[in-house]
């Protein structure tokens, strides 16, 4: 059953290999709690008892709420597809709740810290790509994976905008300025005389010509935030918050950034609210006489 399930959301739901591939892992931890507690090898027979004491396991094994929700998410989404088989009559997950979690700021990087960064060495292919690289993230709220996607074509010079492939292969264009244009032009150029014979139609390269992978985009980024900004987290992904924080203190619709990131719902996009509001307090307490009293 785990199989025709992992097929499902894979070729049905067209979810992303990493997604496919964490589902199998919070199934298969579960089922072997299951044989070790239960001495039960058929996940399709657990009850919401044995779902409710595996909580509590996670919980003695000091796992954070927001991690069991996701590994309870996992669960429901199997027993949901077990269910429409009619394999099962009821799911185990009935009555079981999300556990509470502390709301957290999504983390980004202040203006005055992305005013610091700068790259030296004009011409320097490597120096050009990790410029482009920082730029592409910061200045469309990408993904990293989707970035890493994106090819020459891509590219439409005329209409100013960028196709991107997001979660679930869904594809959407994302609005960019002659400035970045500019740059992956020039970047192009660079890239080109590099790589004369290269093979990919990918956009941006590794230092071998070859597509990018998710460690190598960490590195960059990490190297250059390292050099600007103390906020501990300094990965791809904090640009793309950065990005639309960014955008939200300058007065965007809130919708209008909703659509660029791709987030299918509107309150995947109000976490960035959090931070305008935490942004107003702090000036309204350094500007205003009574402001720390």
């Amino acid at each position: 059953m785990l199989e025709r399930f992992l097929r499902y959301i894979q070729t049905e739901k067209r979810y992303s290999n990493l997604t496919v591939s964490a589902y199998k892992r919070d199934l298969e931890q579960f089922g072997g709690y299951l044989i070790n507690i239960y001495e039960l090898d058929d996940i399709t027979k657990a009850t919401t008892q044995m779902v409710r004491s595996y909580i509590v396991h996670l919980k003695e094994k000091g796992e954070e709420n927001r991690s069991i929700n996701r590994k309870m998410s996992t669960l429901r989404s199997f027993y949901k597809f077990c269910l429409r088989e009619e394999v099962i009559k009821i799911s185990p997950m009935q009555g079981i709740k999300s556990l509470k979690q502390p709301k957290e700021l999504a983390k980004f990087v202040p203006e005055h810290d992305m005013e610091k960064v700068s790259f030296e060495g004009e011409g320097d292919f490597n120096v050009v790509r990790d410029e482009l690289l920082f730029e592409m993230l910061y200045q469309t709220g990408m993904r990293q994976a989707e970035l890493r996607g994106v090819k020459d074509v891509d590219v439409d010079v005329v209409a100013m905008q960028i196709k991107v492939l997001g979660k679930r292969n869904k594809e959407r264009i994302i609005p960019i300025s002659r400035q970045l244009l500019e740059m992956i032009d020039n970047y192009k150029k660079v890239r080109d005389e590099q790589f004369p014979e290269r093979g990919n139609v990918i956009l941006i390269v590794n230092d071998k010509g070859e597509a990018m992978s998710p460690a190598f985009v960490y590195r960059v980024i990490h190297r250059i935030l390292e050099g600007v900004t103390t906020i501990k987290q300094k990965s791809p992904h904090v640009l793309r918050h950065t990005f639309a924080t960014h955008l939200l203190n300058e007065g965007a619709d809130i919708r209008a950034i909703q659509k660029i990131l791709g987030h299918s719902s509107l309150s995947s996009t109000q976490i960035y609210t959090h931070n305008t509001i935490e942004q107003l307090k702090e000036i309204y307490q350094t500007a205003h006489p009574l402001g720390d009293e």
